[in-house]
């Protein structure tokens, strides 16, 4: 069972929500100012891509369904960075089960990238930049020569709101961190059983929890 940047960031922030996205995800309960955050998110996610001019998207999905075709997207990736392609959205990259998907891959030489993770935020804040660093530790596995790492947030300008912010030192100092917890979450994520973490400051920070039903429930029971 291998692991996502979404599965290593909400493992950091409980390991319980990391083992029941993998073993009880229809637990989830996402309010409808969240799911309009999400989409938000998306769409900005969306308008980035171009920001740098024509560009790759390598996304793929399994037939008839809505779950990433990881594989796929992986070789779709390769084959963009063969055809010599500029930018490249959702470049997709494994590491021994470690998995990545980089929201724009931005060609600066021959052999040399830039990494950029978007975020629909007004702020660059702490949680963006371990997700940047994520990245740019499997794609420093995986042989790629980045020469920048950047988190592009939401900046007040209708005509031009992508306002990159290099992070490229912290980034690269979050790939220890990375690298510590890697074999802990991979472990959580397998158990058969179900671990038990009290309730805490962790179900709202730095995102709010979508099981907090569910975790409630277990403690009105004890």
């Amino acid at each position: 069972m291998g692991l996502s940047k979404t599965d290593f960031m909400r493992g950091m922030q409980c390991p319980k929500m990391l083992w029941l996205d993998a073993h009880k995800p229809r637990l989830r309960k996402i309010s409808d100012e969240k799911e309009l955050q999400l989409q938000r998110g998306d769409e900005f996610g969306e308008q980035a891509k171009a920001m740098f001019g024509p560009y790759a998207d390598v996304t793929d999905y399994i037939p008839n369904s809505k779950y990433l075709d990881k594989r796929k997207m992986i070789q779709n990736t390769k084959n963009a960075m063969r055809k010599g392609e500029e930018n490249i959205c959702e470049a997709s990259f494994e590491y021994g089960g470690i998995f990545c998907a980089v929201d724009i891959l931005h060609r600066v030489g021959d052999d040399l990238w830039e990494l950029y993770e978007v975020k629909n935020s007004p702020e660059v804040r702490q949680e963006h930049i371990e997700d940047a660093g994520y990245q740019a530790w499997v794609l420093g596995k995986c042989g790629i020569r980045l020469d920048g790492v950047f988190v592009v947030y939401h900046y007040d300008d209708e005509d031009d709101p992508f306002e990159p912010v290099d992070v490229t030192e912290e980034a690269e100092a979050f790939g220890k961190t990375v690298e510590e917890n890697l074999d802990r979450l991979l472990k959580i994520k397998g158990a058969k059983e179900e671990i038990h973490i009290p309730r805490g400051e962790h179900c709202e920070k730095p995102h709010e929890c979508w099981y907090q039903d569910y975790c409630r429930m277990l403690e009105n029971k004890t």
